[in-house]
C-alpha cells in the first residue's frame, strides 16, 4: 500500500475531512452549473447560494430550487464562466486530479455567441488559472428534452473537436426513447468519445441495460436501480460497464432511502466498476470528500474498499 492509500485511510478512519479533501480524487459525474464553491460566488457576486435541507418527492421540487437560487441570475457570458471558475475552484479545494466537465449543446449559441472555440478556451483557461493540477476531460451534454433534429444541429460544432473528452445525455429517463439517440451515439463513437448517459436514477435496471446496448455506452450516469437485477448486475461486471454514482444526490432526491441503505455498496461487492462523485454541489452540499466520509460513517463500505474506488477513478 502506497502513503498516498494510507493517508487517504487514515484521514477516514479519523473522519478528518480537512486530510481527506488533500488526497487526490477524481469527479467525473460533475453538472458544473451547479458544482462550483458557493463561497466563491459570493464573494464576487453577493449571491448567497444555501443547499437543499430536507428530501425531495420529485425532480420539479430540485427545478424549483433551481428557479429559486439560479434563476436568470447567471445567464449571460461573464455569469457563466464564473460558474466554471466556481467549478473549478471547487475542484481545487477538494483534492480533484481528474474533473470531467462540460457545456450544454444549447449553451454555445446562448453564451458563446456560437463560437466553439471560446467555449473550450473558457473551460482550459479557468483550469489553467484556478487548477494547474487538474486533468481536465471536457464534456458534451445534451437534454432527453431536446428534439434529435435540434441536438443534431447543435453538435456539428462539436464534432472534429479533439478537446471533447466525453458525450452524456440527461433528463426525464422516461421523456423519449432511448433509441432516438442511437445516430447520435454512432456519430460520437466514430469521433473516438467516451460514451455516457443518465440512466437508472429514476428508470429500471432493464432500462439500464437496455441504454448500454442501444447506445453501446461505456459508463453511465447513476445507474443505481441495476442492483435489483441480478442478471443487470451479472452484465455490468462482464462487459466492464462503469457507473458513475452519486450517492447524496440519490438519498435527497428520495431514491435511496437513506445513506446506509445506498446500494454502491452491494454494487462494489458484486464486481461491478463503480465512482463517487458530487453531482450538484450547490444544491445536495456533496463535494467528493464528504461523499467518501459520509460513505464510511454510514457502514456501506470500509475504508479499504473506498481507497480502493478512489483509485480506480485516478485510473
Amino acid at each position: 500500500m502506497d502513503m498516498t492509500s494510507k493517508r487517504f485511510i487514515q484521514a477516514l478512519q479519523d473522519h478528518n475531512l480537512d486530510e481527506i479533501k488533500r488526497v487526490p480524487k477524481s469527479d467525473l459525474h460533475n453538472h458544473f452549473v451547479l458544482g462550483g464553491d458557493r463561497k466563491f460566488i459570493k464573494e464576487k457576486t453577493g449571491i448567497d447560494i444555501n443547499p437543499y435541507k430536507g428530501i425531495m418527492c420529485s425532480m420539479d421540487e430540485m427545478h424549483k430550487w433551481v428557479e429559486v437560487n439560479m434563476g436568470e441570475k447567471f445567464n449571460c457570458l461573464e455569469m457563466r464562466q464564473l460558474l466554471v471558475d466556481a467549478t473549478i475552484i471547487q475542484a481545487a479545494k477538494d483534492g480533484i486530479h481528474i474533473l470531467e466537465i462540460g457545456e450544454d449543446v444549447w449553451g454555445l449559441d446562448e453564451y458563446f455567441q456560437s463560437n466553439i472555440k471560446m467555449l473550450i478556451d473558457s473551460f482550459k483557461q479557468s483550469q489553467m488559472k484556478y487548477g494547474e493540477q487538474i486533468e481536465l476531460r471536457l464534456q458534451i451534454g445534451m437534454s432527453r428534452h431536446c428534439s434529435i433534429k435540434y441536438l443534431e444541429k447543435c453538435l456539428e460544432p462539436f464534432w472534429d473537436e479533439k478537446s471533447f473528452y466525453s458525450i452524456d445525455l440527461y433528463g426525464d429517463e422516461k421523456y423519449q426513447p432511448i433509441e432516438n439517440f442511437k445516430g447520435i451515439y454512432q456519430k460520437a463513437r466514430s469521433q473516438g468519445l467516451k460514451l455516457k448517459a443518465h440512466v437508472g436514477e429514476w428508470g429500471s435496471a432493464s432500462d439500464v441495460r437496455t441504454a448500454i446496448e442501444i447506445l453501446e455506452l461505456d459508463e453511465v450516469q447513476h445507474g443505481i436501480s441495476a442492483v435489483k437485477s441480478k442478471e443487470v448486475i451479472k452484465y455490468l461486471r462482464e462487459n466492464k460497464i462503469r457507473l458513475n454514482i452519486t450517492p447524496t444526490s440519490n438519498v435527497v432526491l428520495g431514491r435511496v432511502e437513506n445513506f446506509k441503505k445506498h446500494p454502491i455498496g452491494e454494487l462494489y461487492n458484486s464486481g461491478i466498476d463503480v465512482t463517487i462523485n458530487s453531482d450538484d454541489i450547490l444544491i445536495f452540499d456533496s463535494d467528493v470528500s464528504k461523499e467518501y466520509l459520509r460513505l464510511y460513517e454510514s457502514g456501506v463500505l470500509s475504508a479499504d474498499d473506498l481507497d480502493d474506488i478512489r483509485r480506480n477513478g485516478l485510473r
